[in-house]
């Protein structure tokens, strides 16, 4: 079997002092993708993060994490993860600032995989390989202070 290799970018739209340093970020990615990818990871402040978010799903306010899929073999795409937003969220939430990074990027990630929440036990799915992605990487359940 051929080890994986994925290629990520990282561009920093933010001033953001709280996002990960790039060999943190590329090794959460490669715990999360499970075949080669080519993946553009951009951390936005919060103007764009909005009108990405207006443009690309109709929401007129920033979100905390966009996926955009351009190919399925190989896979490409692009994450963005709003800065500002995961900050925010983590507060609310009890978490640590990186926990929630973490959360979101492999979130991010995995939608790129095709996994997704919108029915019940497609959430399911994609809530137990995120907790299981994120327990081999040392972090705590993410949907345990939440739920």
């Amino acid at each position: 079997m051929r080890a994986r290799s994925p290629r990520i970018a990282i561009q920093r739209a933010s001033r953001a002092a709280h996002i990960p340093d790039d060999a943190r970020l590329e090794k959460w990615a490669r715990a999360a993708l499970d075949r080669d990818a080519i993946v553009t990871l951009r951390y936005v402040a919060e103007a764009e993060g909005r009108r990405l978010n207006r443009e690309y799903r109709g929401h007129d306010r920033a979100t905390n994490v966009l996926s955009f899929v351009y190919e399925a073999r190989p896979l490409a795409g692009d994450i963005v993860i709003c800065a500002p937003v995961v900050a925010r969220e983590a507060r609310a939430q009890g978490k640590s600032v990186e926990a929630h990074h973490a959360h979101l990027l492999v979130h991010g990630l995995l939608h790129l995989q095709g996994y997704d929440h919108e029915r019940k036990g497609a959430a399911a799915r994609m809530e137990r390989r995120e907790r299981r992605v994120l327990a081999g990487l040392g972090f705590p359940d993410p949907y345990r202070a939440i739920c």
